[in-house]
């Protein structure tokens, strides 16, 4: 559908619209008296999030737009069938959903809540790049939290494993000066260096981190950015994950990023199985959930 045809459908004026987008496919902007958040349709990437009264709470790289088949450091994309690229070297890293079209398959809004639910579901061209059936959907809503909530089913006849992760990269004034409550005590694989620490108290967001965390058995995990420069704490909450991966790249910056892109932001991910290995009967399903808050001193 065109972008006329999506907000005669699926439209609400003030609360959802569609709009020209990344790579010739259309954005998604859902707003409410809470907020706003703007998702594209290529990827389900959500790249930007800015609470009624607040600033941006998502980073975006300067350099680059975002389009289909390249890189792209920035907003909260969708990890999925796998998280990195540990668990399938045959996938590309962090899979396939961010770059392939979602589609919209419904919208709604109350006075407290506006909601888009997105999709991807099995086809030719996934079966070539993982050979299973699968039924995947995304519901992004804004109320007083920004929520996310991926779930995926077997929709096949044989088991699959697979992992998913939400990567979202949060805006900061300055790295060295923030920190994240919430992994006090937990231990942490260094997937670039190899080896184990146990985090102690806050982790002081000064250097590069590519640090995934095992999480304890909880039904709720809870976390919390601390940004001392934007004078905010942002507080996340998920389940359905077992593991939460920091991480800045520090001045090994990617190539989408200006020269001082890298004390702009922290990834801290909610992820499933990682390095992968969920299993999924026929029939199966799993959910991912986020909820992601930004509060000013």
């Amino acid at each position: 559908m065109n972008i006329e045809e999506l907000n005669r459908r699926y439209g609400a004026p003030g609360r959802i619209v569609f709009k020209e987008g990344h790579a010739g496919f259309p954005n998604v902007v859902i707003a409410n008296k809470y907020g706003t958040a703007e998702i594209t349709l290529l990827g389900g990437n959500v790249v930007s999030y800015r609470p009624t009264g607040h600033s941006e709470v998502i980073f975006r790289p300067a350099k680059r737009d975002y389009n289909r088949g390249e890189s792209f450091h920035g907003g909260v994309p969708v990890c999925w069938p796998q998280f990195g690229n540990r668990f399938s070297k045959a996938l590309p890293q962090h899979g396939f959903a961010r770059v392939m079209v979602f589609d919209v398959r419904g919208s709604s809004y109350s006075e407290e809540e506006t909601e888009i639910r997105l999709g991807l579901k099995s086809n030719d061209e996934t079966r070539a790049l993982w050979p299973h059936d699968f039924n995947l959907e995304y519901t992004v809503s804004v109320s007083m939290k920004l929520n996310l909530k991926l779930t995926t089913k077997n929709t096949g006849a044989e088991p699959f494993e697979f992992s998913c992760g939400f990567h979202p990269y949060f805006l900061l004034r300055e790295r060295d000066a923030a920190e994240i409550r919430g992994l006090d005590g937990l231990t942490a694989f260094d997937a670039a260096a190899g080896g184990e620490t146990v985090f102690i108290g806050a982790l002081k967001v000064d250097r590069a981190l590519d640090h995934v965390v095992t999480m304890n058995p909880a039904p709720r995990h809870e976390y919390a950015i601390l940004d001392p420069g934007l004078k905010r704490a942002i507080a996340m909450a998920s389940t359905g994950n077992d593991r939460t991966v920091v991480w800045n790249c520090g001045d090994h910056k990617p190539a989408d990023f200006a020269p001082e892109d890298w004390r702009r932001y922290v990834c801290v991910e909610p992820v499933s199985d990682w390095p992968g290995g969920r299993e999924l009967k026929p029939g199966e399903s799993h959910s991912l959930v986020a909820a992601i808050q930004s509060n000013l001193e």
